[in-house]
C-alpha cells in the first residue's frame, strides 16, 4: 500500500511540474510577443513621423 501511495505522489508531483513548465513556456511566449509588438509599433511610429517631416 505504501508503494502505491508513493507512486501516486510521484505522479501528482510530475503532473504539477509539467503544468508549471507549460504555463512558464506560455508566459514567456506571451511576453516575447508583447515585446516584439511594442518594438514594431515604436519603429512604425518613427517611420511615419519621418515621412511626415519630409
Amino acid at each position: 500500500m505504501i508503494g502505491l501511495s508513493v507512486a501516486v505522489g510521484r505522479f501528482i508531483e510530475a503532473l504539477f511540474w509539467a503544468i508549471l513548465r507549460v504555463a512558464g513556456t506560455v508566459t514567456a511566449g506571451v511576453f516575447a510577443a508583447a515585446l516584439v509588438l511594442t518594438v514594431v509599433f515604436i519603429l512604425i511610429r518613427r517611420i511615419v513621423r519621418k515621412r511626415r517631416k519630409a
